[in-house]
């Protein structure tokens, strides 16, 4: 079996568009406590005004604003001592006329007060308070509902919830939050050269990396990974895998075994399980060419080559926009940066071609981007080693030394360090 015929990256994602429609995996309630980084699945309101009474901003005393006028630092206005009220309870002082209480900062207003005069701005002698300042109607006073109003749509359906967010929700009183479920994705490894980490490496064989480099991809994504371990290359052990990962998962990635080899079995199993099969095999792309995507009964299945760095990379432009999708995110473009070349780039003859690089700062103060040996493309360790990536399009004959490139980050923290920056501004 050879591939039928290579489409472009952008043929790929048409196809992939056209024949998945990736929605939401249901509904759930979570604690507080579970909601950070999940995707809420519904509009919010507030159940009550925030703050839910008039409230002091201030350490002073409450008073009418109108019995401190003309107050200053040569005639003060004596007001007469009526009580106290402190944080967590309900005043159980009312402000008439030419009285005043003492108040803390967060304690509700007192009926009959409309303003608070800042204790810098009085004194005390016996039971009255010198007022220094007047006070305007409203001064330090922060109204009910001036924060958040109650039927108020505090958080739009799709949030993905942050600290802030949770803050926002704990301060209306809710417990719990509706959420959109995480996608489970099953995820396996083939071949009978690979091993699972832990055990005894004999001559010939090596550790599994894609499995767990790709659950950690899905994890970031906030879906579900289920590894599956390895499978070896035989028809009906790679049928019965594939049958259980979909009926267990909503999406499924494998890796190794979509090439054209003798055991490169996955695109034969694939055809074979339901409708409408494998709808990309083989892409226009380097690294990652033969990669194959199926849908089986509104399932996708991405089968990724073997090699880590090409599994990875095909995983962020195909896999990864899919499950943002199924979890309710919307897909975020990445950071990119100028750069220059370090040395001439040429891309794949006929094929979009991703060039994993390093940056660094060249003499000029510029950032210089330097492609990581392709000896190296297989390997792990070309994404370890690399900041991001820059990408030639098919029509590109090269890229010369000193061109200016974009180059779309994997560790922006990195470029932020290189350029002398603590934090994104």
């Amino acid at each position: 079996m050879v591939f039928r015929k290579l489409v472009s990256v952008d043929e790929a994602r048409r196809i992939l568009e056209k024949s998945l429609k990736p929605k939401p995996a249901g509904t759930e309630f979570i604690p507080l406590s579970e909601a950070h980084d999940r995707v809420i699945a519904t509009d919010v309101a507030s159940p009550l005004n925030i703050p839910p009474f008039n409230r002091s901003t201030v350490d002073g005393y409450a008073v009418k604003a109108a019995d401190t006028f003309g107050a200053d630092e040569d005639h003060a206005v004596a007001l007469k001592l009526a009580g106290r009220v402190n944080v967590g309870e309900k005043p159980r002082v009312r402000i008439v006329q030419r009285t005043t209480a003492e108040i803390v900062t967060g304690a509700p207003i007192p009926d009959g007060a409309d303003a608070v005069v800042m204790v810098e701005h009085t004194s005390r002698k016996d039971d009255s308070v010198l007022v220094y300042q007047p006070a305007v109607l409203g001064e330090n006073v922060m109204k009910a509902g001036s924060d958040i109003r109650k039927g108020e749509v505090m958080l739009k359906r799709g949030t993905v919830l942050s600290p802030f967010e949770i803050g926002v929700l704990a301060a209306v009183g809710f417990a719990s939050v509706e959420v959109y479920g995480r996608p489970k994705v099953a995820i396996f490894s083939t071949g009978a050269e690979v091993v699972e980490p832990g055990k005894r490496l004999v001559e010939g064989k090596i550790f599994d990396i894609n499995a767990h480099a790709l659950s950690a991809s899905v994890a970031q994504l906030g879906a579900e990974p289920l590894n599956m371990g390895i499978v070896r290359d035989e028809y009906d052990q790679m049928q019965a895998a594939l049958k259980k990962a979909l009926g267990m998962a909503d999406v499924v990635i494998t890796s190794g075994g979509v090439s054209v080899g003798p055991t490169d079995i996955i695109p034969k199993v694939l055809d074979k399980l339901g409708k409408p099969g494998v709808i990309v095999y083989g892409i226009a792309v380097r690294p990652g060419k033969p990669t194959t995507v199926a849908v089986i009964e509104d399932k996708p299945v991405f089968s990724l080559p073997g090699h880590p760095a090409s599994a990875l990379l095909i995983f962020h432009l195909f896999v990864r926009p899919v499950l943002l999708g199924m979890g309710g995110k919307k897909e975020e473009p990445q950071m990119k940066v100028k750069a220059v070349a370090s040395e001439r780039l040429f891309p794949a003859r006929g094929r979009r071609t991703y060039i994993t690089v390093t940056l660094k700062r060249g003499s000029s103060g510029r950032i210089v981007a330097s492609p990581v040996p392709t000896g190296l493309s297989g390997a792990i360790s070309t994404l370890a080693k690399a900041e991001g990536f820059t990408v030639l399009h098919e029509s590109q004959q090269f890229v010369d030394k000193g061109q200016d490139i974009d180059v779309e980050l994997f560790k922006p923290e990195f470029y932020y360090s290189l350029i002398g920056v603590k934090e994104r501004q």
